[in-house]
């Protein structure tokens, strides 16, 4: 039997409904909405109402009757129209937690039905710093390559690097400016690169010609120029190590790291498949596709542009195909700012007329923007974009000083607190981020990164150390059998006993935020719990074997919620 408590308690009611001739498609409980009445509430007498030709709360009394002498359930009730409210026994609660104690899944199943995801998100382009438009990305995405993981399903993360635009053409362009030709390139570090972009940048805006030159040089190197092709070589080389750096520290990882260029070749195959299918049109110098616009008006899809160059729908769409045919996708899951929304409807409607993923299923999870004080997109002081990097180097300076030094105020060494410091710099960078819904843009709160109170990953971190702390302490109570002995023992364990639920709803919805306050929840339970429950001076060694036993399951899901948030847990945690 199950020892997820929702599951266990639809099992006794499926049976029930059955004896009874009622559709157990109904026999469904869910968690109450007044927890002061009930801890489960089942609506099923209801919606069986109408075809049963009865009163509902008939019908529920009908339903409690044969329940009644069941030991699990403390109290059973029907309520208004119908409601059917369970309150559980304290000894049906502490056995699901004492079977928790023994699974490091924590009751969650791997799904049957397994699925290959690829899951797609950061997009950095070369030669460009990582800003906090990368964040999102990094982190949301990140976070569900986790708990896509957790639940069964094989993932594949690709970086899908920005390495074969316009953008290489003007560095190019401003390197020959400059030198006369590329033979220093490859002496030229990411910095220096980044510079040459920006003064391209530059130019390309006031200077026609410049902007003509880097076009051109854009064409002949994905023509295959070999000189073009040597420095682009070195460029991509340099922009990746660099991405790589940011994306070590956030704790963010790829499986493979791909780009624009790895799909060129897949462009002309697109193209072919247009042609042959009779989708590609002729129109003012491009290769287009039309889409359908019943429902709304909507651009055609640009596959090549009247230069000769392939545009960024075309390597999306050539992307898709790739991912199909050469890793068996059988989802497609897209991490990516939600203004871009119009271009995936643009590039999945094409897929689909293309015929190039069938049943596979295509989704863009469209993410808000990280802003600043005045809800505009977040910036520096003298109102750049703020760059990665930066985020971090500040957030490791605001933990830094609420920290103790290493030395007579803390026992740890500088190089441990200096890892400990980053560990809750990136907590907060993570956690300020996941607590938002993904579809919402939030404001970027400096001051919160060092703060252990509060919805805060910092909270959580300390919350985890905190119970190392008290298992330490009491190193000489061995965890025993789970009892509930009081209100807050109850609450917790109940509280504990929604993780299942949690994370399958959190994979269905891909909303880690889901997870983010849960996690939150659950470490606020646990406060509770221990303020009123005193492990070394419980009344009897039963019972604080127990409270033991029911604190180190409690940090255990704490970690791996964090974990699946993509946030390392400190074992200790000392405030200045």
């Amino acid at each position: 039997m199950s020892y997820v408590l929702d599951e266990r308690i639809n099992e006794k009611l499926k049976k029930v409904f059955a004896e009874l001739g009622f559709d157990t498609a109904y026999a469904v409980v869910k968690t109450s909405d007044r927890a002061d009445l009930s801890d489960f509430q089942c609506n099923g007498a209801l919606a069986l109402a109408k075809s049963q030709k009865q009163n509902p709360r008939v019908l529920g009394e009908m339903i409690a009757e044969k329940l009644k002498d069941d030991p699990d359930f403390a109290k059973i009730s029907v309520d208004g129209p119908g409601f059917l409210n369970f309150v559980l026994s304290d000894e049906m609660i502490a056995s699901a937690m004492d079977e928790m104690t023994t699974d490091e899944r924590f009751g969650i199943p791997e799904v049957k039905n397994k699925k290959t995801i690829v899951l797609d998100y950061g997009g950095p382009n070369v030669a460009k710093e990582m800003h906090v438009g990368h964040l999102r990305s990094g982190v949301i995405g990140e976070s569900m390559r986790r708990i896509e993981d957790f639940i069964g399903h094989k993932t594949i993360s690709d970086v899908h690097f920005g390495d074969w635009g316009t953008p290489i053409g003007m560095i190019l362009s401003e390197v020959i400016s400059r030198d006369g030709n590329l033979d220093k390139m490859e002496s030229y570090d990411i910095a220096t690169i980044t510079a040459f972009y920006k003064q391209a940048n530059i130019r390309c805006k006031e200077d026609e010609s410049a902007k003509e030159k880097a076009r051109i040089i854009t064409a002949e190197f994905q023509d295959g120029n070999e000189a073009y092709t040597k420095a682009w070589r070195h460029i991509r080389k340099i922009s990746v190590d660099a991405v790589k750096q940011n994306y070590q520290e956030l704790g963010v990882h790829f499986d493979l790291w791909l780009g624009e260029s790895d799909a060129h070749k897949t462009c002309f195959e697109i193209k072919k498949i247009a042609e042959e299918k009779g989708l590609l049109e002729f129109d003012d110098g491009a290769y287009i596709i039309r889409l359908d616009e019943e429902n709304k008006p909507k651009p055609p899809v640009i596959i090549e542009k009247s230069d000769g160059g392939f545009t960024y729908q075309a390597t999306d769409i050539a992307t898709i195909k790739m991912r199909v045919d050469d890793l068996k996708a059988d989802e497609i899951i897209y991490f990516v700012d939600k203004r871009q929304s119009l271009h995936f409807e643009q590039v999945f409607e094409a897929v689909e007329k293309l015929g190039i993923a069938p049943d596979v299923k295509l989704c863009h999870i469209g993410f808000g923007t990280v802003n600043g004080a005045d809800g505009k997109p977040f910036k520096t002081r003298d109102g750049g974009v703020m760059n990665l990097k930066d985020m971090i180097k500040l957030s490791k300076e605001k933990v830094g000083e609420s920290m103790p030094k290493s030395g007579e105020e803390c026992s740890m060494s500088q190089e441990e607190l200096e890892h400990l410091i980053e560990q809750v710099a990136i907590s907060a960078i993570k956690f300020q981020d996941l607590k938002n819904n993904i579809a919402s843009g939030y404001v970027f709160e400096l001051d919160d990164f060092a703060n252990f109170e509060g919805k805060t990953g910092p909270y959580i971190q300390y919350a985890i150390a905190r119970i190392n702390s008290i298992i330490r302490k009491n190193s000489e109570i061995m965890p025993g059998k789970i009892m509930i002995t009081n209100r807050e023992e109850r609450v917790l364990a109940l509280k504990a006993a929604q993780f299942c639920n949690v994370i399958m709803r959190c994979g269905s919805e891909k909303e880690p935020s889901i997870i983010s306050e849960y996690a939150y929840n659950l470490a606020q339970a646990f406060s509770s719990f221990y303020n009123a429950s005193p492990i070394k001076d419980a009344k009897s060694k039963q019972i604080a074997s127990s409270r033991i036993a029911l604190a180190g399951l409690i940090r255990d899901m704490l970690k791996k919620l964090l974990y699946l948030l993509g946030i390392e847990a400190p074992e200790v945690m000392p405030k200045g």
